[in-house]
């Protein structure tokens, strides 16, 4: 899953039995899309040179970044979207804020969101107030806007105000996911367990479609911290979610995280748009705190 495929890729054969009955109440991409709009030439084979697409003037994204040609959109597929269609895994690098490593005053998260190849298929930004970003630190509610090539809002995620005591089971962790904005796409939501991290991904009817369960200790020194995403039996492992060690010096002195997300090429858009979100909740919940000093069980 190291590679983005090709837009005729059968996918998984497994993926049915993988997690039963997930299938139905979400249509899967066909391999025939449409065809492309007069122009496009396409991310051209695996291997061949990056094409640089025009920048345009995105805010707080970084100059000479190329950005992911639109694909032809599937059917059924929230405005947006289309992006999703064609990767089996994402990548997403927090950028580093010169104000936090200095004097350690939070600013709004800024996030980069590419596909293997190094596009950029989204720019994220987070929308909230200073005065709750520095008094409530990690455990904040908040807003992240993520955007597109154009500057245009395609999905937005909302996280509410919630416990984060191991003793309280009760209003535990969760995060909305809405594409577009306003219309909602699916949920994340934190499910108690003494030891171990474990949300469920739901869709938009809040129905539990996936599992995913992180390690006893997120702590992970020079090595990466893997959350499996899992069937809802927890049999079957489809994907995961990675924190990617960065360096001791990145992660001694910022906050600033890069992840890895991977999935099955064939997925519903809609969950790979949820399993984004859930992204962000597990920085949050783990990984925001500055200096390596994740949070630990007291989380969940």
């Amino acid at each position: 899953m190291d590679k983005q495929r090709p837009p005729g890729h059968t996918g998984y054969p497994g993926l049915q039995a993988a997690y039963p009955g997930m299938l139905a109440g979400y249509p899967v991409p066909q391999a025939d899309y449409s065809v492309p709009p007069p122009g496009y030439s396409g991310a051209g084979p695996v291997g061949s040179p990056v094409q640089h697409q025009p920048v345009y003037n995105q805010p707080g994204g970084p100059a000479g970044v190329p950005w992911m040609p639109a694909p032809a959109p599937p059917s059924d597929c929230p405005p947006g979207l289309e992006y999703l269609s064609q990767i089996d895994q994402i990548l997403i690098h927090q950028q580093v804020e010169l104000l936090e490593v200095l004097i350690g005053f939070e600013t709004n998260n800024k996030y980069e969101i590419k596909n293997i190849l190094g596009q950029r298929i989204y720019f994220a930004v987070e929308d909230t107030d200073c005065c709750t970003r520095n008094c409530c630190g990690a455990n904040r509610p908040f807003t992240m806007r993520i955007l597109d090539l154009m500057g245009r809002e395609v999905i937005t995620l909302q996280r509410p105000l919630r416990c984060t005591s191991c003793c309280c089971p009760c209003c535990l962790q969760e995060i909305e996911i809405y594409a577009p904005p306003g219309v909602p796409l699916g949920y994340v939501i934190q499910n108690w367990h003494p030891c171990l991290p474990k949300l469920t991904i739901q869709n938009e009817r809040r129905e539990d479609v996936l599992k995913i369960i992180g390690p006893c200790l997120v702590c992970g020194c020079c090595a990466d911290v893997d959350f499996e995403i899992k069937s809802l039996d927890e049999e079957n492992v489809i994907g995961k979610i990675s924190k990617q060690w960065t360096g001791f010096v990145r992660e001694a002195f910022t906050d600033a995280d890069n992840f890895g997300i991977q999935f099955p090429l064939d997925l519903d858009v809609k969950m790979k748009a949820v399993m984004l979100g859930a992204c962000f909740l597990i920085d949050f919940m783990f990984f925001e705190s500055t200096g390596g000093q994740e949070q630990r069980a007291g989380v969940w």
